[in-house]
């Protein structure tokens, strides 16, 4: 039992740590943090850090990746796409589920991450590209909500290839 609590406080330091030397976009803490440009807008949590627990916000994908609901705003008009890449380790690519809604305004998504640490997500419409860094972990195994597959009308958003 002792191991099992020197082990767990081991890995909880070096996830701080490795949290800790991610370059997050909007570090400061209190409330969502406004970020855009000309032409997209989100809001990012605290820290800009996503806690996935048992009982919190979010879901588990099929694959285990770790999804989460995410508001982007479109300035200007086209087809949203949205992608991203771990800044600390090697992994698959982040993606996006969504449902498109128009082609202008607000777009929700599930952002999608394949495991934790600390990632580079960009949003792009048209010529226009918005990046941001997030730190994400995962504590336990994570959300109960186990995700179930894309529903009919919602497609996997693809990483934007020029990035600003």
């Amino acid at each position: 039992m002792i191991r099992f609590a020197v082990l767990a406080a081991l890995f909880t330091g070096a996830i701080v740590a490795a949290a800790a030397a991610c370059p997050v976009t909007n570090p400061e803490s209190g409330s969502v943090k406004e970020h855009g440009n000309e032409f997209l807008k989100v809001y990012l949590p605290p820290g800009s850090r996503y806690v996935f627990r048992p009982g919190g916000a979010g879901f588990v994908d099929r694959d285990g990746a770790l999804g989460i609901k995410f508001a982007w705003i479109r300035l200007v008009p086209g087809k949203l796409e949205v992608g991203g890449r771990r800044l600390d380790g090697d992994a698959p690519p982040a993606r996006a589920y969504l449902y498109d809604y128009g082609n202008e305004g607000g777009q929700p998504t599930y952002l999608v991450f394949p495991m934790p640490g600390c990632w580079e997500i960009t949003g792009g419409v048209g010529e226009g590209r918005l990046s941001f860094v997030v730190v994400v972990e995962k504590i336990g195994a994570g959300p109960d909500w186990q995700f179930e597959g894309l529903g009919k009308g919602w497609r996997v958003a693809s990483l934007p290839e020029k990035s600003t």
